[in-house]
């Protein structure tokens, strides 16, 4: 068991200087609680209030470092993504403008009427400017699903990774449990594609694709004091197939949606990509397969490796305690999997809602 996350923090230069090197002299310093797998501190400055954000990983610095420039390149601005100010990839770290703003409610309860049509509109928004310049040379989103085999590929994987994990109980609830709903989701989605007539290995033409956060949602946002939403987190932003785009939003384990938002946001992304003739088909078919690949996220606490980065961030969860939750959540997303993969085979819409009780 890892006792500490000293690789990175070795690595990590001192955020203080950090801080001096991309915003010049600063009067206040103080680091914010959450951060997943990044340490984020407010800094201010004559200059006015940043945020400081120090990764774990160069690569995802510059993905969303170079992806909220492409961004801010084509007019999202400060309304809706916060406005990259320096980088300083030596330091690991990068300078954003500061949002005022409180975190948006992971509970349906706690959030605004409109706040999934500005959901919606974002999302709209990337796929309106797939053709914008520069939209071309950005990569693929990180773990990207551009076909049926590629997201099969990605449960395997994973699936691998922690059946090599020592842990009993883990042991016993892949094989068991997982093992057999994985198998029949697997013949559920090709005999899915073979009646629309798609081929589960091609992967979906560019022109098909959607520009993506990659883990989009209300956990990632926050709101102002006129009520619009600021998207925070591109870290894993690219090319996708909307499909995951639409799949991640509903299956997410960060925030929950009531019965009517889950309703409109599938009949938003079916009126979004409705110039794409398979999308439905598609999505009826792998729905089930990203409850599965959830599933398998869930349990990333048992990755030592993993436990790293959260000990990086500045978790205060023991790591006995994280590993038992994980897995208590990751047994309600199987099981709605299961339920979806067994049940009829009828339009999204019919299987709603998803983990009711959560």
């Amino acid at each position: 068991m890892p006792s500490s996350a000293a690789p990175l923090l070795e690595a990590m230069p001192d955020p203080a200087e950090t801080a001096r090197v991309l915003a010049g002299p600063i009067r206040s310093m103080e680091r914010l609680s959450g951060g997943g797998n990044n340490r984020i501190y407010r800094v201010e400055t004559a200059g006015g209030a940043y945020a400081l954000k120090c990764y774990g990983s160069t690569e995802r610095l510059a993905r969303e470092y170079g992806s909220l420039s492409f961004l801010a390149g084509i007019g999202a601005g400060s309304l809706t993504v916060p406005h990259p100010e320096a980088a300083a990839p030596d330091h690991g770290a990068a300078l954003y403008e500061w949002i005022d703003g409180t975190a948006v409610s992971r509970a349906p309860d706690g959030r605004k009427e409109d706040d999934m049509a500005q959901a919606v509109a974002f999302a709209a928004f990337l796929a309106g400017h797939r053709s914008a310049e520069g939209a071309a040379a950005l990569a693929e989103a990180a773990e990207a699903c551009l076909s049926l085999t590629g997201l099969l590929d990605q449960i395997e994987s994973r699936f691998a990774r922690l059946s090599d994990v020592d842990d009993v109980r883990l042991g016993e609830f892949l094989r068991a449990d997982a093992r057999p709903v994985i198998d029949r989701a697997r013949i559920r989605a090709l005999t899915g594609y073979a009646a629309a007539g798609l081929g589960p290995s091609a992967p979906l033409e560019p022109g098909l694709r959607t520009l993506s956060p990659s883990d989009f949602g209300f956990h990632n946002a926050l709101r102002r004091r006129d009520g619009s939403l600021v998207f925070l987190d591109f870290e894993y932003f690219g090319w996708d197939d909307p499909v995951k785009l639409t799949a991640d939003f509903l299956w997410h384990p960060a925030f929950s949606l009531a019965l009517q938002e889950q309703a409109d946001w599938h009949d938003g992304m079916m009126a979004l990509f409705a110039a794409d003739p398979a999308f439905s088909a598609r999505l009826r078919a792998q729905l089930p397969l990203y409850g599965l690949r959830w599933t398998m996220i869930l349990l990333n606490e048992f990755l030592p490796e993993r436990w790293e980065r959260r000990l990086f961030a500045g978790t205060s969860a023991g790591w006995s305690e994280a590993k038992a939750a994980q897995l208590s959540k990751a047994r309600l997303w199987l099981r709605e999997a299961r339920r979806l993969t067994d049940g009829p085979d009828g339009d999204v819409r019919s299987s709603f809602p998803l983990l009711a009780d959560r």
